[in-house]
């Protein structure tokens, strides 16, 4: 393929993404500073080389069909991930100064974040870092946070880029002492007979849905004790008074060091997500842009998903 066609064919993406963006030839050209024919022009080509109708068209508006909408999910993402690297780049040119807040879990600030932030500040020393941590997620706009660590796939205000770190397991765990006592649970409702110590700020968290090949398993499920902070949850659990579910992420160095035991290791709850939220901007400022390529660095370089995943 020569230059020249692969230029035409981001500039094909291009148009399609303020077409549709803007639901309006009309506006699309405004934007781009182009003229209504050549974006015509682009959008044609791009249908004929994928073989598939995007936009629909009328005298009166155009709407995206089903393929087209798909298609303008990918090629944001994609855009999105070209102007990463340019302002990655740009960034790169000067010296990050400033105050950098962020916001996170009581849990990840604890035992994943503040190791982060104590290597980035050796390296740049002139970056101020604010740790806004809380249990619910703030308004990343609102709350004026530079970025934001999140266990969910998706954010729903559309002004929020996501950049994935890992994928987690949640596991259920008790202390070998608990499990002495009360016994080992072998099916999903044997948990009825057990005490059970329960974060409530996780989404449905008086259900736990298990999975184990072709079976699903439902259990409405009642703590003895229940928390809205992971680390009162994981004291808890440490202490023999029951049995936790917590991302791996939390208790892999209790797991580690045997103070807990994994229970219904071959039964799978819903995975989560970690992702690192931050405004959708041009141009992110050096020092956000800078901590979140230090992160991701830092969670691959440990590997973090393949030790949470297993």
């Amino acid at each position: 393929m020569s230059v020249r066609s692969k230029v035409d064919r981001w500039a094909e993406i291009e148009v399609f993404v303020t077409v549709a963006s803007e639901l309006s030839m009309t506006r699309a050209a405004d934007v781009l500073g182009v003229s209504v024919s050549s974006v015509s022009r682009n959008l044609m080509a791009l249908e004929q080389r994928l073989g598939i109708r995007l936009v629909q068209r009328s005298t009166r508006k155009l709407s995206l069909t089903s393929e087209g909408e798909q298609f303008f999910t990918d090629a944001k993402e994609l855009m999105a991930s070209w102007d990463e690297a340019e302002a990655g780049v740009a960034s790169r040119a000067h010296a990050p100064t400033g105050r950098l807040r962020i916001g996170a879990s009581l849990s990840f600030s604890l035992l994943q974040l503040m190791p982060v932030v104590e290597l980035f500040r050796k390296r740049y020393p002139t970056v101020l870092v604010e740790i806004v941590a809380s249990n619910r997620y703030y308004d990343i706009i609102e709350n004026g946070l530079d970025l934001a660590i999140r266990l969910r796939r998706v954010e729903a205000d559309s002004s929020i880029t996501i950049r994935r770190l890992a994928r987690c397991r949640r596991l259920l765990a008790a202390s070998p002492e608990y499990l002495e006592r009360k016994g080992i649970p072998r099916h999903p409702n044997d948990l009825r007979q057990h005490d059970l110590v329960l974060y409530t700020l996780a989404d449905n968290w008086n259900e736990l849905h298990f999975k184990k090949n072709d079976e699903s398993v439902k259990v409405e499920v009642d703590g003895i004790i229940n928390a809205n902070d992971g680390q009162l949850i994981r004291d808890a659990a440490m202490k023999g008074l029951g049995i936790l579910a917590q991302p791996t992420y939390i208790i892999q160095n209790d797991l580690e060091a045997g103070r807990l035991v994994r229970v219904l290791d071959d039964w799978h709850l819903p995975e989560l997500t970690m992702n690192a939220a931050f405004p959708t901007k041009a141009f992110l400022p050096a020092r956000t842009r800078l901590f979140l390529d230090f992160l991701v660095e830092h969670f691959r370089s440990h590997d973090f998903e393949a030790v949470w995943m297993s």
